[in-house]
């Protein structure tokens, strides 16, 4: 088993490629970023001043001639399915940015090339490690929150720009992607869906603001939240168990750290890790108590990867969770538009 940097190319120099990839995989143990495909004079100009010495490409192909053996792709939407196979008939292992797909019977398509071809594939759920998620997921684990019954979780914000793209399939597809994940990654498959969303001509149709409640099989509600144009956003989470709730309000501070130019190689043992004044905190009544936030893992999943790749370990996400993640932002889309509630 080889135990050399696992050889990597982006797809893609946007602000996911610029800001959530690039600077991860070239501080991640175990990987080293070989080139990005990026045609726009601006966008390899950007690349040049952050990342001194990785050459830009023009396509996959051209990666593949410079000896690379796994891509990120972080491009619109709409071309995650066509570049993802297409990569993975180079033999190419591959990360996909979020949404995987535009729905889920291509989602479903990818995954079955991959496993049929032997390629390792795996989807960009960087926020499974968040701080405030990975803090959700120990107060459960511990018994802090007794029987969770209820899941609030938001992705909100007021933008004087519209929403993502229509190749970006709205924003119940995109921050949907992350929400609903993380729903089913604390309390698993989804028995019953409702939506509603408003839609935008302008737009194209999409949508900028959205409510999905899901039935988890388990018993536990979830209900998430996502808007471009919430003049007052509410807390990321509130979580409702029989003993207590646990409440916080911001997004964590990796995002920003990335945008203004850090990374684990700068902040080392610093990075994802929150100041007292970010932290949530644990409420009965009027008892409050502040609670530790864990620390933030972003830099964990492309060493995983890298991993995987080596035979070392399984993927960090299992695609066919973002197959049944897919599934279940159709159904919240198909409840919106026909107002009712669906069974899964």
């Amino acid at each position: 088993m080889s135990t050399s940097a696992v050889r990597f190319g982006l797809v893609g120099y946007g602000f996911g490629g610029r800001y959530f990839h690039a600077p991860l995989i070239a501080s991640a143990p175990g990987c080293e970023l070989v080139g990005v495909v990026t045609t726009a004079p601006s966008r390899r100009d950007e690349l040049a001043r952050d990342q001194p010495g990785t050459s830009a490409y023009d396509s996959l192909a051209a990666l593949v001639e410079a000896g690379v053996e796994a891509v990120a792709i972080s491009t619109p939407a709409d071309t995650h399915v066509p570049l993802a196979q297409e990569a993975i008939r180079m033999g190419l292992a591959v990360v996909v940015d979020k949404p995987f797909a535009l729905d889920p019977a291509s989602a479903r398509e990818t995954v079955e090339l991959a496993e049929r071809s032997g390629v390792v594939l795996s989807v960009y759920q960087n926020r499974r490690w968040d701080a405030d998620l990975l803090t959700v997921r120990r107060l459960i684990a511990d018994g802090e929150l007794g029987t969770v019954t209820r899941f609030e979780s938001r992705f909100e914000r007021f933008s004087p720009d519209p929403g993502p793209p229509a190749a970006g399939g709205g924003t119940l597809l995109d921050f949907g992607s992350h929400l609903v994940d993380q729903a089913m990654l604390l309390f698993g498959p989804v028995a019953r869906v409702y939506a509603e969303m408003r839609v935008r001509d302008d737009l194209g149709g999409l949508d900028d603001d959205f409510f999905v409640a899901l039935e988890h099989v388990g018993g536990v509600r979830s209900q998430l939240w996502g808007s471009w144009v919430q003049g007052a956003p509410g807390p990321r989470f509130r979580v409702t168990g029989t003993t207590g709730s646990y409440v916080i309000e911001g997004s964590g501070g990796q995002e920003d750290d990335l945008i203004a130019g850090r990374s684990p190689a700068t902040e080392g043992e610093r990075w994802g890790v929150e100041p007292e004044s970010r932290w949530g905190r644990l409420q009965v009544g009027a008892t409050r108590n502040s609670v530790p936030t864990e620390r933030g893992r972003w830099d964990t999943f492309y060493p995983a990867f890298a991993a995987a790749v080596r035979g070392a370990g399984p993927v960090p996400v299992d695609p066919w969770d973002a197959v049944a993640s897919l599934e279940v932002l159709a159904a919240a889309r198909t409840s919106a538009i026909e107002g009712r509630l669906l069974d899964l």
